[in-house]
């Protein structure tokens, strides 16, 4: 299929669509616009694009094979309605929500329309400038069987890593990309009010952190959560974890208590021999 003779649509004027649409324009897809309910911020969105701004969903309908709706998880299926009072007919409608699935689009057999979520692991930063880094993003896709070759072709004109995945694993895999990014800066959070109580500044913290932080987490993308484990419990050592135990309140040692043991299951599999029984039990895992 010529994948260049499927217009692409907007609705929504955000980072998220601006950095797809700027992406489709330099891999040479056709983007024909965007519709914003802030008129001005479609044409933004437009210029950027070099493609153009429309005025009411069914103009950008009628205008395009593939639209994707990229607004706030609350509002897509507002925006579905009014699509649906439009010809939607053989149209591909993609929503890039990573917990939500294309149950959303419901009843969506009736309109004669197909629906998708595409959504890229990725944390998008300034509108105007993502799209030179979006190529490093992974894609998950889920929806409609029979037009899944026209995304999956896109993604591969893209150039970027995706995979195929069910709607019953929708908010799994959004649960898993939580715990990695936002989870994580809660532990981070942790880590520098636990030091404020030892009377660190907040500037002071941060440069104790970073570098701590940056080597472990490059260090765990390349070699692996295994090989990079260090610290207490990679060396089973039980004084160090009760000392830490002891001073820590309540909130704080349910997280340490939670996150250890799940260390310790990491340090099982990087040194099988070892017997890690008296720190589980001191953690209680």
């Amino acid at each position: 299929m010529n994948y260049g003779n499927l217009s692409i649509g907007f609705i929504g004027a955000g980072r998220v669509s601006v950095t797809l649409g700027r992406c489709f324009y330099e891999k040479k897809l056709p983007v024909s616009g965007y519709f914003s309910k802030t008129y001005e911020h479609a044409a933004e969105a437009g210029d950027f694009t070099h493609s153009r701004a429309f005025r009411t969903v069914e103009e950008l309908a009628g205008n395009s094979d593939i639209i994707f709706i990229t607004v706030p998880d609350g509002e897509i299926y507002n925006i579905y309605k009014d699509l649906k009072k439009c010809d939607i007919r053989n149209k591909i409608l993609c929503h890039c929500s990573g917990a939500m699935s294309v149950k959303v689009f419901e009843d969506i057999e009736s309109t004669g329309a197909y629906g998708f979520s595409v959504h890229p692991a990725y944390a998008f930063g300034d509108k105007w400038n993502s799209y030179k880094e979006l190529g490093s993003a992974f894609f998950t896709v889920e929806g409609n069987r029979e037009k899944m070759p026209v995304i999956t072709g896109i993604l591969d004109i893209f150039g970027n890593p995706y995979q195929v995945i069910t709607a019953e694993n929708k908010y799994k895999y959004h649960a898993s990309l939580t715990m990695a990014s936002n989870c994580v800066a809660a532990l981070y959070n942790i880590a520098e009010n636990l030091l404020g109580d030892c009377g660190f500044s907040d500037e002071t913290a941060q440069s104790v952190l970073n570098p701590l932080f940056l080597n472990n987490a490059k260090n765990i993308c390349r070699i692996g959560c295994k090989n990079a484990l260090t610290g207490a419990v990679d060396r089973n050592d039980i004084t160090t974890v009760r000392e830490h135990l002891s001073v820590l309140d309540d909130d704080r040692l349910a997280v340490y208590r939670l996150l250890s043991g799940e260390l310790i299951k990491i340090a099982k599999q990087k040194y099988p021999d070892r017997d890690y029984s008296d720190l589980e039990n001191l953690l209680g895992s």
